[in-house]
C-alpha cells in the first residue's frame, strides 16, 4: 500500500512509517522543512514538503492521488498557541479530507483526541480547550462525508516507553496511558481492516493483542 501521511515528521508517524516500510507498505511524509527529510529516510518513508497551513486543495490532492490511504497525524504541537490549534488541528484535517475526496482516497484514518466531543471541563487551560474543540469539529466535519471511508482513533495520554503490543480498543475505553508505539501499531492495523471505516474508537494500553483488538472493533 502508500499511505500518505499528514505530519509526516511527527512522533506517531515516524513509528508508523518505520512499521510501515517493515511489512512492504510505502509511507509518504508530508513535512513542513526540507530538514525534516532525513527522518523520514531514515525510517524508510518518502519525505514530500508540504505545508498544510498554505498549501491549496489542489496541491494536496496532487501529492495523494494514487495513494490507498491517508492518514492525519498532524498536530500544532506544544506552545503553538491558539491560533494554530484552528489552522492545524482544525483547519489541516479537513483540508486534508477536502483533498483526499478530490483525489478520489476514500480510506481516512485520523488521529484524534479523546474528550473532543465534550465542551471542556471548567478551568481547562485555554489553549488545550482550544485543541480539543478543534478536534472534535475537524472529527464531526469527517464524520459526514460519504466520499471517504473514515475511522476517528482517540488515544488516551501519550507515552514514550516501549510498546506492549496489547490495548484496549472501543467505542469508550475510560482514561489511560497508551505508548506512541502501539498508537502506530493500531494505526498499521486500522489500514489492513478498512471494514473499521465508520467507527470513532478510542485507544488505551489494555490486554488484547493489537491485531485482535483491530478485528474485534472490526466486528469479528
Amino acid at each position: 500500500m502508500r499511505i500518505v501521511i499528514a505530519g509526516g515528521h511527527g512522533q506517531i508517524a515516524l513509528r508508523l512509517e518505520r512499521l510501515l516500510a517493515a511489512r512492504g507498505d510505502r509511507g509518504v511524509g508530508l513535512i513542513r522543512r526540507p530538514e525534516q527529510a532525513a527522518a523520514l529516510e531514515e525510517a524508510g518513508a518518502e519525505p514530500v514538503v508540504c505545508d498544510l497551513e498554505s498549501t491549496s486543495v489542489d496541491d494536496l490532492a496532487d501529492r495523494l492521488r494514487g495513494a490507498d490511504a491517508a492518514v492525519f497525524a498532524a498536530g500544532a504541537g506544544p506552545g503553538s498557541g491558539l491560533a494554530r490549534k484552528e489552522t492545524v488541528d482544525r483547519g489541516a484535517a479537513t483540508l486534508l479530507a477536502d483533498a483526499a475526496e478530490k483525489a478520489g482516497v476514500r480510506r481516512f484514518i485520523v488521529v484524534s483526541a479523546m474528550g473532543a466531543d465534550n465542551d471542556p471541563p471548567a478551568g481547562t487551560d485555554e489553549v488545550f480547550a482550544a485543541y480539543l474543540r478543534a478536534k472534535g469539529a475537524a472529527d464531526a466535519d469527517i464524520r459526514r462525508r460519504k466520499a471517504l471511508d473514515w475511522t476517528i482513533l482517540r488515544p488516551g495520554l501519550l507515552t514514550d516507553g516501549p510498546g506492549t503490543g496489547r490495548v484496549a480498543l472501543a467505542a469508550t475505553t475510560g482514561r489511560g496511558e497508551v505508548t506512541r508505539d502501539d498508537v502506530a501499531a493500531v494505526i498499521g492495523g486500522l489500514l489492513r481492516h478498512p471494514e473499521t471505516a465508520g467507527l470513532t474508537l478510542e485507544l488505551i494500553g489494555g490486554d488484547t493483542p493489537v491485531e485482535d483488538a483491530v478485528r474485534n472493533a472490526a466486528g469479528g
